[in-house]
């Protein structure tokens, strides 16, 4: 297996999360981890949930909002892995998803009411937490389909807040169709006391609401469960030597801590050379002085180094190189 020891403890999971603050090199990370596994064997889908996506750049090729092969491998077991790249569009999975709300919308309301739940979707398009909740529902249709289609599904992230909010989503929504299932469950009551009583409440709409609902709300809960199960999924921070990076990584360990969401590893990327000149030397050793604070307030979670790389990191050769040195990486 391409992955070494520090690492054999992605090998077993199902969902790899790679977060941190803008800059720290998360997507390359992320691609790197997946190009890995697909070296060892593995089917790997690679998800960008960041909307500034750099997957397409990084591999230098088009990718998209389906999934697409990005590379393919002759490694262990019988046949080769491969990785699968998307990016999720915010945009597109807002419209898809208002356009199917709409749809569902026109089957389940009187007509009268059609054209001011036109009205309310067209208002929700642009308000607070539209982009989030679609985007979550693309995350977990992305752990469903790695359910069925590969061994790993790794998370190109948004930086930091973006992703805690998101992560924070699960439980709230799960929550929130949980009330309209009972709301429901009040309604189907009521209404079944008016049919008794001549009325013309639609028992078949009702039971189709009803479907949506526990659709939506299993889908949550099955993500909400495998995001904070420590061993089905995995969540790697990434970090630079510095102290803003490594103030951010604690706070986020922190809040993702109280999501029930385990960190599994760090890594700390670009690592300065000790033996390149005395500048890049000193810069060393500042770096290793931030990093024993981080190991000291973070004695249990793995530490790997990754070091500065020369040239452009584009490509799928220039990720390989990249692999290897997390596969080499020791805690």
């Amino acid at each position: 297996m391409l992955l070494g020891p520090a690492l054999d403890l992605l090998a077993a999971r199902r969902v790899v999360f790679v977060g941190g603050k803008g800059g720290v090199g998360k997507t390359s990370v992320a691609a790197a981890l997946a190009l890995g596994r697909a070296r060892a064997g593995a089917r790997v889908l690679l998800v960008s949930t960041d909307p500034a996506h750099n997957l397409g750049h990084l591999w230098d090729r088009p990718v998209g909002d389906e999934p697409v092969r990005l590379a393919e491998s002759s490694g262990a077991g019988e046949t080769g892995g491969h990785v699968d790249g998307l990016e999720i569009d915010p945009d597109r999975t807002v419209a898809q998803h208002l356009s199917a709300v709409s749809a569902t919308m026109r089957r389940l309301l009187p007509e009268r009411m059609h054209g001011p739940a036109a009205r309310h979707l067209d208002l929700a398009r642009q308000a607070p937490g539209t982009h989030e909740s679609a985007v979550l529902e693309r995350i977990a249709e992305a752990v469903q389909l790695g359910d069925a289609s590969y061994d790993l599904v790794v998370f190109d992230t948004a930086p930091s807040g973006h992703t805690l909010r998101l992560l924070a989503l699960p439980e709230q929504l799960t929550s929130w169709t949980e009330t309209l299932l009972a709301n429901r469950d009040r309604s189907e009551r009521f209404g079944a006391a008016l049919r008794g009583l001549g009325g013309d409440e639609e028992p078949d709409r009702d039971a189709e609401l009803r479907r949506i609902l526990l659709r939506r709300r299993d889908r949550f809960a099955r993500l909400r469960e495998v995001v904070t199960d420590p061993a089905q999924s995995a969540f790697v921070l990434v970090l630079t030597a510095e102290p803003l990076p490594i103030a951010e990584t604690l706070e986020v360990q922190e809040k993702l801590t109280g999501l029930g969401v385990e960190v599994t590893a760090l890594v700390a990327n670009r690592r300065s050379p000790a033996d390149a000149g005395e500048l890049l030397a000193q810069r060393r050793k500042q770096e290793d002085a931030h990093l024993a604070r981080l190991r000291d307030r973070l004695p249990d979670v793995p530490l790997l180094d990754v070091p500065l790389l020369p040239g452009d990191l584009v490509g799928p050769e220039a990720l390989a190189t990249l692999a290897d040195h997390l596969g080499n990486a020791s805690a």
